[in-house]
């Protein structure tokens, strides 16, 4: 049976590609894999002779003047007629050839959809850095003849600016979430709720196809779990985002690309799956005619049967010694939810100048967590006990509206363009607990008295607009400069005994930033910028009874300098170094006054005064390859000033309780010395391998002047990761993965590590019209995961275990109806970025920082 497998480097066309239409020799980039194919020209791939001359240029549509994407570039010997070289094109249609040796070459230039070209060219002396220019291609109306291309596409990708892992490569993703693609991901660290963190900093920017959503501001946890892991093409990680990319963000950006295309015709996507603890069903369709195209879709999961427990003992102190006064606390866990996405997308090409893309989504979310029979027993110095047992329940529940439109204007002039975006989106949440307390006198029940009650409903709506313009100076020198605009609203009620009140939050942030990209002969790469943000406040809270208080949070402005330099060597190693300033505004998680006591020993209230929180970040990056083995080693440091940290006290309630209050505050300074270590081998055309590890040394301290609350904290936390796929005959195919966290350095005490693995296998249907497969997870554990965690203060002293089984097998099936013809490339379509809210541990900012047209490739790699 033929075999049409995803080439090398083509990363935004699906199945479709003509990158093996000559078999090329060389240096592997990557870590990408070998091909093989049966080639329109005669003979096999020859070993390039070594030199040291380079040839560059760029491929674009004769009638669009754009880029050629990804278009296929072979050197030929004149004498042999046989490739000895060869490469593809960026996403700004250039190319780069190195290390050739003298001689009379051809280069032959193809792409699906166009009519191939051929430029002959002459080495004479073994410097010679030859630069074609432009070169046109014509679109062409031929019927193409089948090809068959067996490889396989690396998982992992370095490119200048970003790491870029292939999700649609990875089988054991069927049947999740983004929670599961991102576990994958070097670098990044997922816990067992969701929570992300990019080189231990929780303070990360989660984007959607280069869109921002408020409910990734609300919660990331949240937000990705009405992703489908189905959809996901790949995984952008940017550390270093430009000037043109919004100023927030600690540690950087998260990019999830999804699968779409640009094909003519209709097809109808079906993906489910379904297992002992959680299935899931998506539909996705598209049909393009002509200029305009459509894409409509929806994806529904559930999970259930997801069950654990916990322990918890707290000691209190008086003046950092123990009173004798211990609270233990412990409660079974149930959880289950329903999550959906429904989108609508529109594009159209106007004219070959202009396009206008438009999309709606609505993301709807309903989570429900319970405790039972939740016991508390409090014991003090002088003997006396009280106790009591309650059943929680958690109702989360959202619903998520985006709509956006984009506007993209390209000039004759190549890479010269402007573009306009605007985007409106609004998260309305309910984050709802009752608490039914049990052993209560009759009287008190007949009151109503045993059950407590707390509604917060809330939402969160932004409107932005932006307008960006770039533009090539000469052939080695890139501007770029824009403005935006972002509205947001911030509203939060809350109604519970004894405490009703709301806040509402206004934000508007007012941005300009201008940008310069140099690229020398000595390969060298220089992006250079700044950005300047200014935001106004105003915030408004209402106690009970209505009283209205003004909250002061005077207007600020921010500079924001990035600069990044990266120089390629011989060989196939790349060098880079990175520094950027980033800003990071809170959310309405921590802004939030409610007052939320669901378990009532651990009661967490925001703070509606805090400030906004800098760090510095320094970067430097090694990149290799050799054969078929790709190698990244980063060291970084992070400094952050104002950090926003909880606070935890003991407080005493109007029965003489004691409990646990945590709230927040800029007090704190965080820094982090660190290393990642990831490489990637195919070891043959089925088999890849792939592993890392990223560890760092983390230094917490909250400055606070008073010495009962003074804290700080050090120590290393380390992560590890490994993955295997294995390509079997006849369509058969078999992936594994691992994932360890160890223990998690916090400010005031520490939480435990924990593990994860997984197996699957999956088989494709006959012309690959889709897939069945079996998947397996942590299936050694069925008595789940147990995590400890600690807090140590001069208050308290607190231990807990929890216990969380995941233990689950599922089957996948998916399947594709339909036929689509292929379609000439589209335009870059933009879109717009809100990068600037700190969230509840898991949110940040930043962009998709895009490869200037004068920006060599990453690593100077060439694909085999």
């Amino acid at each position: 049976m033929k075999k049409l497998l995803l080439s090398l480097t083509l990363i935004c066309i699906s199945y479709l590609s003509t990158l093996a239409q000559f078999p090329m020799g060389g240096m592997g980039g990557m870590g990408g894999g070998r091909q093989k194919e049966q080639a329109a020209i005669p003979g096999t791939a020859q070993a390039a002779p070594k030199g040291s001359a380079k040839i560059t240029g760029y491929v674009i549509d004769s009638a669009a003047t754009q880029a050629v994407e990804f278009a296929s570039v072979a050197l030929l010997s004149k004498a042999t007629n046989k490739p000895v070289d060869g490469t593809v094109c960026d996403d700004k249609g250039k190319f780069v050839l190195n290390k050739i040796a003298t001689g009379d070459y051809i280069l032959a230039i193809t792409f699906l959809g166009y009519q191939s070209k051929r430029v002959p060219v002459k080495i004479a002396n073994k410097n010679d850095d030859i630069d074609l220019g432009v070169i046109k291609l014509t679109q062409s109306n031929q019927v193409l003849q089948e090809v068959t291309v067996e490889g396989q596409r690396s998982l992992i990708e370095d490119k200048v600016d970003r790491m870029v892992y292939n999700a649609e490569k990875d089988a054991s993703n069927k049947g999740g979430d983004a929670t599961d693609v991102l576990r994958k991901v070097p670098s990044l660290s997922v816990d067992l709720d969701g929570n992300v963190t990019l080189r231990g900093s929780q303070n990360v920017k989660v984007l959607i196809n280069n869109k921002p959503s408020t409910i990734v501001a609300s919660s990331i946890a949240d937000a990705l779990k009405q992703i489908p892991s189905d959809m996901i093409k790949s995984v952008e990680v940017i550390t270093s985002p430009s000037a043109k990319y919004d100023a927030e963000g600690s540690s950087g950006i998260i990019n999830i690309i999804t699968k779409k295309n640009t094909l003519q015709g209709l097809t109808l996507n079906l993906d489910s799956s379904v297992g002992i603890r959680g299935a899931n069903l998506s539909l996705n369709g598209n049909y393009r005619k002509g200029a305009m195209g459509f894409s409509l879709g929806g994806f529904g999961r559930s999970n259930y049967n997801v069950t654990g427990e916990f322990v918890n003992t707290q000691l209190s102190k008086t003046n950092g010694v123990l009173n004798g006064t211990s609270t233990t606390q412990s409660a079974s866990t149930r959880n289950n939810g329903l999550f959906g996405s429904y989108q609508f997308g529109w594009d159209w090409d106007i004219n070959k100048n202009n396009s206008i893309t438009a999309s709606a989504r609505y993301g709807a979310r309903n989570q429900n967590t319970y405790q039972d029979a939740l016991s508390t027993i409090i014991k003090r110095a002088d003997g006396t006990s009280t106790s009591t047992i309650r059943d929680v329940d958690t109702k989360d529940n959202s619903g998520t509206v985006d709509l956006n439109v984009d506007y993209t204007h390209t000039f004759k002039k190549p890479q010269q363009e402007f573009s306009l975006s605007a985007q409106y989106s609004r998260n309305d949440r309910k984050n709802n607990f009752t608490n039914t307390i049990y052993g209560l006198p009759d009287s008190l029940v007949q009151l109503g008295r045993n059950i407590v009650t707390n509604i917060n409903p809330s939402y969160n709506q932004e409107t932005t607009v932006q307008a960006d313009y770039q533009s090539p100076i000469g052939k080695t020198q890139l501007i770029e400069f824009g403005g935006k605009g972002i509205f947001r609203q911030v509203n939060s009620t809350f109604t519970q005994i004894g405490n009703n009140g709301a806040l509402d939050y206004d934000q508007n942030i007012a941005a300009s930033y201008f940008s310069y990209t140099l690229t020398t002969k000595k390969k060298y790469s220089i992006k250079a910028g700044g950005r300047y943000e200014h935001t106004d406040i105003s915030a408004v809270q209402t106690a009970e009874g209505g009283a209205k208080t003004n909250i002061t949070i005077p207007s600020y402005g921010t500079f924001v300098p990035s600069f990044n330099v990266s120089k390629s060597l011989k060989g196939g190693t790349t060098l880079k170094l990175a520094y950027n300033r980033r800003i990071q505004r809170p959310s309405l998680q921590f802004l939030n006054p409610n007052r939320n006591a669901s378990n009532p020993s651990n009661v967490t209230e925001g703070n509606p005064y805090l400030s906004p929180e800098f760090t510095n970040n320094y970067e430097f990056t090694v990149n290799t390859f050799f054969k078929n083995t790709f190698l990244t080693t980063a060291l970084f440091m992070r400094n952050t000033t104002g950090s926003i940290q909880s606070l935890r006290t003991t407080q005493t309630d109007a029965q003489g309780k004691p409990y646990i209050l945590t709230t927040y505050e800029n007090i704190g300074n965080e820094d982090a010395y660190g290393m990642n270590l990831f490489g990637n081998i195919n070891l043959s055309n089925k088999l890849q391998l792939g592993g890392g590890t990223d560890v760092y040394y983390a230094l917490l301290k909250n400055n606070n002047p008073d010495p009962l609350l003074n804290a700080k904290n050090e120590g290393w936390v380390a992560s590890f990761r490994f993955f295997g796929s294995y390509n079997l005959s006849n369509g058969w195919g078999l992936q594994a993965f691992s994932f360890y966290r160890g223990r998690q350095v916090q400010l005031q005490g520490s939480q435990g590590g924990f593990g994860i693995y997984s197996l699957s296998i999956k088989k494709d249907l006959p012309n690959k019209k889709g897939s069945i497969g079996f998947g397996a997870e942590n299936f050694f554990t069925p008595g789940g995961f147990k995590i400890n965690n600690s807090i140590e203060s001069s208050t308290i002293s607190q231990s807990s275990t929890n216990t969380l089984r995941n233990m689950n097998f599922k089957i996948n099936f998916s399947y594709r109806i339909g036929k689509m013809s292929f379609d000439t490339p589209k335009k870059k379509k933009k879109s717009v970025n809100n990068d600037d809210l700190k969230d509840g541990g898991d949110n940040g900012g930043g962009g998709q920082q895009q490869q200037p047209a004068a920006a060599p490739a990453a690593g100077g790699g060439r694909p085999r």
